[in-house]
């Protein structure tokens, strides 16, 4: 991807954080990254193809930061950091979090958005699924709880959590603290 295509992504996620995905418009979308409406159609056609690649780049820039978390030998401690970075006070955080859920809430009404979410949260949810498996072999965990089940409860609830916290519903400590023990209910215990 280009620098300009990055510049247009970037500002692409800002506007859908600040005015929502209705607000996001053409011309308001080339001011923000200031640059010409023609050369945002240039690199995405329309606008519904800026919503899309907005959509991969919140997915990319969210692997970037949780991509440390993979440092840890212990499956445990990545599928914990992995969560819990997702509710980080930080500006691409909130602004990825914002971004999201204000996508999500758009595609219950745009099929074609709706499918590429519905294809990005499998995609997460299968990551998750994959650390539960490594964290419960390592842990000897229960062998009949079923790691897809627990990748869906836990990335739910990180998606529910952030949006409480980010609408004032919760503290941001209470929402990491939610998060914690509700991985500690489908993992059980450390060891």
């Amino acid at each position: 991807m280009s620098e300009r295509q990055t510049l247009i992504l970037e500002a692409a996620v800002r506007v859908i954080a600040q005015s929502g995905v209705r607000g996001l418009r053409i011309e308001k979308l080339a001011a923000e990254a200031r640059v010409s409406t023609a050369l945002i159609y240039y690199h995405f056609q329309d606008r519904a193809g800026v919503l899309r690649r907005a959509l991969e780049h919140i997915n990319e820039r969210a692997e970037r930061y949780t991509t440390e978390a993979l440092a840890s030998t212990n499956p445990r401690t990545q599928l914990e950091q992995t969560l819990l970075l997702e509710i980080q006070n930080t500006p691409s955080v909130r602004e990825n979090s914002i971004a999201w859920g204000e996508l999500r809430a758009t595609a219950i009404f745009d099929e074609d958005l709706r499918d590429q979410l519905r294809d990005a949260t499998r995609a997460w949810a299968k990551d998750v699924e994959t650390l539960i498996v490594e964290a419960q072999a390592v842990e000897l965990a229960d062998p009949d709880a079923d790691p897809a089940d627990a990748s869906e409860r836990l990335t739910a609830l990180i998606e529910g959590l952030s949006e409480r916290w980010l609408s004032g519903s919760i503290t941001l400590e209470r929402a990491q603290q939610l998060a914690a023990g509700a991985i500690t209910a489908e993992l059980g215990p450390r060891p």
